[in-house]
């Protein structure tokens, strides 16, 4: 039967039927109001749930971003006494000890992911090297390709720790 149909009660006392339509319409209007009711829970569930869903997106992207703060925030105590140790190496002999040392601090920084930024020969780019100077080259070929590494860069992923400082050619 449909919600819509009235219901036909047919009965001898005038009265009664009254009665019984008068319970009809009540049950009618109840029932509209148990389905609105049920709609409006149903709506709060479904913004409950979607609250839910995006909490936990952002929690997660949080939680990387989170990491890769501290794997950030642990590389930039350590550059300083890696680049020492670095220009260290250039400029003569260093003990062993302090070999071994710099050997241990490239292995952690790949063990977080760390990569070099920057290589002689490597186009120039701004948003991964510092140039600091310029190197009159001899073709145009050479031109913005980079001459020198002063300071290695870094990065982790996508993320410039500090970009490599560096002389790139110029040509006229």
């Amino acid at each position: 039967m449909q919600e819509d149909e009235d219901v036909k009660i047919e009965t001898e006392d005038p009265e009664a039927e009254e009665s019984f339509e008068a319970k009809v319409v009540k049950m009618r209007e109840e029932l509209a109001q148990c389905r609105a009711e049920k709609q409006e829970y149903m709506d709060g569930w479904q913004r409950a749930k979607a609250d839910y869903v995006n909490a936990l997106k952002r929690f997660e992207t949080e939680s990387v971003s989170s990491v890769l703060r501290g794997k950030v925030k642990a590389v930039e105590t350590l550059l300083p006494a890696f680049d020492a140790l670095e220009r260290a190496k250039e400029h003569g002999e260093i003990p062993e000890g302090f070999l071994a040392i710099a050997k241990q601090l490239e292995s952690a920084f790949a063990s977080l992911g760390l990569e070099e930024i920057g290589s002689v020969g490597e186009r120039f780019n701004p948003m991964l090297h510092e140039a600091l100077g310029q190197d009159i080259v001899e073709s145009a070929e050479e031109d913005d390709i980079i001459t020198t590494i002063l300071e290695k860069g870094w990065r982790v992923g996508e993320s410039v720790i500090r970009p490599a400082k560096i002389r790139v050619g110029h040509f006229n």
